[in-house]
């Protein structure tokens, strides 16, 4: 039978020597063990600072490295004064959730946008600034399972607006409609969406939708300005800087075969979605983390008071 392997101990080591120790430990086991001084000590301190026990870092800094390294962080114990165990675990080589597809029955259906906090309350903060009007039309485009809409009522909750919803995608609108009955679905797509059938909106969300294959920004972008906003109408754009991994929501927009996020694809398209609202007449915000979110009123409209959730 194999001996578990010893713990490995930082004290007093830079980050950059430590970040390499546990990437070959990971490397060779899957997991690795290592001592620090107790982050709650050093509560203030900024990174690397020296206190009685060591080096400070705080438990962002070990969730950043866990990530950076492909990780789970896993719960932490006190093993003596001053001083922390702390676990890692390799993240199990699974797919992207979206790799088969976004059906009901895929492991897209399994991601629950609004359990991340900071798209939670940016994009409540999002549906707020553009302030559609009680009883107002509501159009999510790429809608799926409907999930992003459970923010309505949580954005506005004394009102009741018109919803409707558009996915190319049959098993997803089926569990969107037993979330949201009272919603209108549409199986269309939306490169192609008819003009009399939707109608104006005083509301257009389109979350993780626009850097799609076979979609053109700036056309769908210009068609739904002109035949599908009313007047004083404001949209939300959404665009993943992110991935998921194992389970965990890992931070930064990735190209194939960069080692590291790298953001030139998702700054150029949302750079060219701000300038092309803004010289269109719209007051444009950009917010958000893990989903850049790109928020445009009419220029001439006041931008409500932004309270928390």
């Amino acid at each position: 039978m194999s001996q578990p392997r010893p713990d490995l101990a930082f004290t007093t080591e830079a980050l950059a020597t430590i970040v390499p120790a546990l990437r070959a430990a990971l490397h060779a086991g899957g997991d690795v063990a290592f001592t620090v001084p107790d982050p709650d000590a050093g509560l203030g301190l900024y990174a690397g600072e020296v206190t009685a026990h060591g080096r400070h870092r705080s438990w962002a800094v070990w969730t950043e490295v866990a990530d950076l390294l492909g990780a789970h962080l896993l719960t932490p114990e006190r093993v003596e004064p001053g001083r922390v165990r702390v676990r890692l675990r390799a993240w199990a080589p699974a797919p992207d959730p979206d790799a088969a597809g976004y059906g009901a029955g895929g492991e897209w259906a399994r991601v629950d946008k609004l359990e991340d906090p900071t798209f939670l309350l940016t994009f409540v903060e999002a549906l707020r600034r553009v302030n559609p009007p009680p009883g107002g039309r509501v159009l999510a485009l790429g809608v799926n399972r409907g999930r992003e809409l459970d923010a309505l009522p949580l954005a506005l909750p004394d009102r009741v607006f018109d919803v409707h919803g558009v996915d190319v995608d049959a098993s997803a609108l089926d569990a969107a409609r037993a979330r949201h009955p009272a919603a209108t679905l549409h199986a269309l797509d939306v490169t192609t969406l008819p003009r009399a059938e939707l109608g104006t909106f005083d509301l257009i969300v389109a979350l993780s939708l626009l850097q799609s294959p076979g979609i053109r920004q700036d056309v769908l972008l210009a068609a739904l300005r002109r035949y599908h906003l009313t007047p004083g109408g404001g949209l939300i754009l959404g665009y993943p800087n992110a991935r998921y991994r194992d389970g965990t929501l890992s931070p930064g927009a990735r190209l194939r075969n960069f080692a590291r996020p790298d953001a030139s694809l998702l700054m150029a398209d949302v750079t060219e979605a701000r300038r092309g609202l803004h010289k269109a007449g719209f007051k444009v915000f950009v917010t958000g983390q893990h989903e850049m979110l790109v928020t445009a009123i009419p220029a001439g409209v006041t931008t409500p008071r932004m309270l928390d959730l």
